[in-house]
């Protein structure tokens, strides 16, 4: 029975434990997203809202306990920085974790990590990485110069085959006359 045990040992020893946990919430705190197994994330979420939470009270003694955790004086000022800031009106629920896929090697199921406010900041930005299928949203400037350029573009496909039937209205006159110029000699 697990009663009261609030913890997952996750096959390894405390201090290797210890020290994954500290790299994988530095790593979400850094870059506001973690691939990990399904089960590290949720630890790892749990910890990193620990982490926001210290950041948002923002005290010496908070800096400290953070510290003891968050790897890195860059990663611990924008946990006490930008992410206090962007969290400082949410009670809690800053981390959300999204079952992915499993992994190919050991079939083991894979999550994302991620920082919930960054999802909203993400679709306001273009999609910079390559490959990443999403569409840029199209303004209504956008929409009217893409509907006007149709326009304008359907327009010089009518005028081209005008003219070519046009072409070939001369081609035919000129076969009918070569012909009957044909039969009178």
């Amino acid at each position: 029975m697990r009663h009261r045990v609030n913890t997952r040992k996750l096959g390894r020893t405390s201090s290797h434990r210890v020290a994954m946990y500290r790299n994988l919430v530095s790593s979400l705190l850094e870059h506001e997203k973690v691939e990990t197994t399904h089960a590290k994330a949720r630890e790892v979420g749990r910890l990193a809202e620990r982490m926001i939470t210290l950041g948002k009270r923002g005290n010496l003694h908070a800096r400290r306990q953070a510290m003891r955790v968050v790897h890195g004086k860059s990663v611990a000022a924008k946990l006490f920085g930008e992410l206090a800031l962007r969290f400082a009106s949410r009670p809690g629920g800053y981390t959300r974790v999204l079952r992915t896929r499993r992994r190919i090697g050991d079939a083991a199921e894979m999550s994302i990590v991620q920082l919930v406010e960054s999802a909203q900041a993400d679709s306001a930005k273009p999609a910079a990485k390559k490959g990443a299928g999403r569409r840029k949203a199209t303004t209504r400037k956008t929409a009217s110069k893409k509907a006007s350029s149709r326009k304008a573009s359907s327009e010089e496909a009518d005028g081209e085959k005008a003219a070519g039937k046009k072409a070939k209205a001369k081609k035919a006159s000129r076969k009918k006359k070569a012909t009957s110029k044909a039969d009178s000699d």
